[in-house]
């Protein structure tokens, strides 16, 4: 999650079932969302043993200009045994919940959560701001007029938006008058529900846009209401109050990334036409794909430092993809059934769990043809079949080496820069699925090869 401005408020915090008791602290949220909380002495401070995870569910606070904050999930990370003077304790906080103070068991749901995710309006791309300029009379006209919010349904009963905020010039406009337009996510839902289904969606959106921009894009600004927290101001009609939420999360980059129109895979202007079924077909694929789509994403969130670490998360996650794809064998399940039988029968006794843990999966396909399998939908971007065939044999050698680093492998195994160009064209296997994934049919494939610069240069059609 990025934090845009510094976050770091002093007040006073207590459990929610001892409000008498406060307690005087600040209150951190670090850029990425990690959250903090040091507080001067502790909530409980009798002696506990040295081992004690001492955890507390929930902590009410009153920070400046912020006002109420529930903190969810805590737990120490220093708390001082032996006490003379002052001292501070430490604890680490799992989400903040600003504008709003929860019961000790009070239920934390919501009707709506707002989201908006790095690089959002470029990806979007719609603007209602119009510009006319006269430089022979040296005038200017600047217009707005809003877009109108876009809205999917989803398949969990939730509705999707793509919503666009706005400001406009104050008063009086002497030397500047400024239009801004932003775009953002907002995801409602008619009956209350947990944060956390509401966050499984969000980081799953945040994924997609990860992938059609390529490159890594964290979420920021969630702002979640409740039709059932709501407040009225002076004859006004009862609107529901505001309340950010951080929590640390992933994907997480330390700079906001600039982006090139021409370098993202897709823009929101390529699936404007069918963008729900889209986001649906996205969201349904990690319920069979979540561990290949994971081990893609590790890669380019940092979780892999190096070339050879994420070299292998691909390599083990279009073996992943494609045994969850496909149900492909060597033989007969039956057929590999009496030959088990058949091998067992004249195995030694001393040998036997041996033997039956090796043929396991002795029916499974070999890595080289699974490759294969991955790139047979695509093979008009990889060149000819003797290229293909080279690059399967080179990732597969490559693979075997840097799992088991058998020196007979150490020639045929890619390194350097072409340990990134094998690499590359991993990747490229992967954005093709994905584009399949979400509904891009074959000719909506090749257009964006051809339009996407990043794309044609892992697949080698640039240099």
């Amino acid at each position: 999650m990025r934090i845009e401005q510094e976050y770091k408020k002093t007040g006073y915090f207590w459990l929610p079932e001892e409000p008498d008791k406060k307690i005087p602290g600040t209150l951190t949220i670090s850029d990425g969302g990690k959250i903090e909380l040091e507080i001067i002495g502790s909530f409980d401070e009798r002696p506990k043993p040295f081992d004690a995870v001492n955890e507390i569910d929930r902590i009410i606070g009153n920070v400046e200009r912020d006002g109420f904050v529930t903190l969810e999930r805590c737990f120490y990370t220093y708390e001082p045994i032996f006490v003379s003077g002052i001292s501070k304790s430490f604890l680490h906080v799992d989400c903040v919940l600003s504008g709003v103070a929860y019961d000790k068991d009070e239920q934390v749901t919501f009707n709506t959560l707002s989201f908006s995710v790095d690089c959002i309006d470029q990806w979007v791309g719609i603007s209602g701001i119009g510009v006319e300029t006269d430089l022979e009379s040296k005038t200017a006209t600047i217009s707005y007029k809003h877009p109108g919010n876009l809205s999917y349904s989803l398949a969990n009963g939730m509705r999707l938006e793509i919503c666009f905020g706005c400001t406009f010039p104050g008063f009086p406009n002497i030397t500047e008058a400024k239009i801004t337009q932003n775009a953002y996510f907002r995801l409602c839902a008619e009956e209350p529900r947990p944060l956390k289904d509401f966050s499984e969606i969000a980081w799953k959106i945040t994924q997609l846009l990860c992938f059609a921009i390529d490159t890594t894009v964290s979420l920021k600004g969630l702002r979640a209401t409740s039709n059932e927290i709501q407040r009225t101001i002076g004859n006004s009609k009862p609107y529901p109050v505001p309340i950010n939420v951080y929590y640390e999360s992933i994907p997480f980059s330390e700079k906001e990334p600039k982006i090139d129109h021409h370098k993202m895979v897709f823009t929101f202007g390529i699936i404007k036409d069918n963008a729900g079924d889209v986001f649906n077909k996205w969201i349904d694929a990690y319920d069979l794909l979540a561990p290949a789509l994971g081990l893609y994403f590790s890669t380019k969130t940092g979780a892999q430092e190096y070339l050879d670490g994420k070299f292998l998360a691909l390599a083990q996650g279009i073996e992943t993809y494609h045994r969850r794809t496909s149900d492909e064998k060597l033989m007969d399940d039956l057929e590999f059934e009496e030959l088990v039988k058949s091998i067992m029968k004249h195995c030694p006794e001393e040998r036997s769990k041996w033997l039956n843990g090796r043929l396991k999966y002795g029916n499974e396909i070999s890595l080289r043809k699974r490759i294969k399998r991955m790139v047979e939908p695509f093979k008009e971007y990889f060149g000819n079949q003797s290229d293909i065939d080279r690059m399967i044999g080179r990732i597969v050698d490559t693979r075997n080496y840097l799992t088991h680093y058998d020196e007979s492998l150490n020639p045929k195994a890619a390194q350097g820069r072409g340990l990134w160009l094998l690499y590359s064209k991993m990747e490229a296997i992967y954005q093709l699925h994905f584009l399949k994934v979400i509904g891009f049919a074959d000719d909506e494939v090749s257009s964006v090869v051809e339009n996407c610069y990043t794309l044609k240069r892992k697949l080698g059609a640039l240099p």
